[in-house]
């Protein structure tokens, strides 16, 4: 039995796969706020439930909004403040009496779709979010590339490509390029353009007009030329960004998820633009949407652990 936890900064969702990678059990409960100890256990005490319940020692493993330390396994997140510094994985470990498996949730988003039935066999899937922020995760052969650092996927925070930055400063007289910071401290990152904060971000910018994304796609379904030029302007601008990606990385298959990858017009619109900004004998990948929407965390946090 696997078993996967998604540890976000309200809720734990917890998740039971059999040998078929069917859910057959879920439970959703708080997230410690700021108590450690609470935390472990809370993750421990659903463990020993399921245990009980499936009579049986179920692996374990978990995503989180953040990351392990190389050096010494300290996990580095904003998200949850009770695991900021603390040794999650070697403690738990401690508790559980078994190997733990900790992954940024981006890389658990991105093995849930790789491990999708219609998608295994298939040599990278690359898994993209398109939410609050801007990230992802890579899979090899059903396996997630953490790399080194275990920074791999960060792509939100790769710089913004000179040919992309030409476009925007090409595709309106009145306004140069934006340059906007990042939360990382450096600027031009691709997380504050082409994530849903992003899409925001650069309608105000351009328009000077706090509108939601929300809003701004439904004006565009409606013709309204503001929100056409808008919409036109960012599908160019993520087409050239994809294509460095995918230079870069060569996907059999891309999934998109978060707010925005709801937007029907990216499926459409993508794989017309992208042929450009590619090697001559670069293909598109297959772009899809996410199947498992919510649940993909924790299907990728239990995934973790197959061989």
């Amino acid at each position: 039995m696997y078993y996967g936890f998604d540890v976000g900064g309200t809720k734990i969702e917890f998740g039971a796969f059999n040998e078929k990678l069917e859910r057959v059990a879920s439970e959703r409960v708080p997230t410690p706020g700021e108590d450690y100890q609470a935390l472990l256990d809370t993750l421990a005490g659903l463990v020993a439930k399921y245990d009980k319940q499936f009579e049986l020692r179920g692996t374990v493993g978990i995503g989180i909004p953040g990351m392990e330390s190389v050096e010494d396994g300290a996990v580095l997140t904003s998200n949850v403040p009770a695991a900021k510094g603390k040794f999650l994985r070697k403690d738990l470990e401690a508790l559980v009496e078994r190997p733990v498996k900790v992954a940024n949730d981006a890389n658990c988003f991105a093995l849930s779709e790789a491990w999708d039935e219609e998608h295994q066999g298939k040599e990278s899937v690359l898994g993209l979010i398109l939410g609050t922020g801007f990230g992802g995760g890579i899979v090899v052969n059903g396996h997630v590339v953490s790399g080194g650092s275990h920074v791999a996927g960060e792509l939100g925070h790769t710089r913004m490509p000179i040919d992309a930055w030409f476009y925007l400063n090409d595709s309106c007289k009145d306004k140069d390029a934006p340059l906007f910071g990042c939360g990382c401290d450096k600027k031009g990152c691709i997380d504050n353009y082409l994530s849903g904060r992003g899409f925001e971000q650069l309608y105000h910018y351009y328009y000077d007009e706090n509108v939601k994304a929300i809003d701004i796609i439904k004006q565009y379904q409606q013709k309204e030329p503001k929100a056409v030029e808008h919409v036109e302007r960012f599908m160019d601008l993520l087409a050239i960004c994809l294509g460095n990606i995918f230079t870069a990385f060569d996907p059999d298959v891309v999934v998109l998820g978060g707010g925005l990858s709801n937007f029907e017009a990216i499926y459409e619109e993508i794989p017309k633009r992208i042929q450009p900004h590619l090697l001559s004998i670069g293909k598109v990948p297959h772009i899809l949407k996410a199947k498992h929407g919510d649940s993909g965390g924790v299907r990728g946090a239990a995934f973790l652990n197959i061989q």
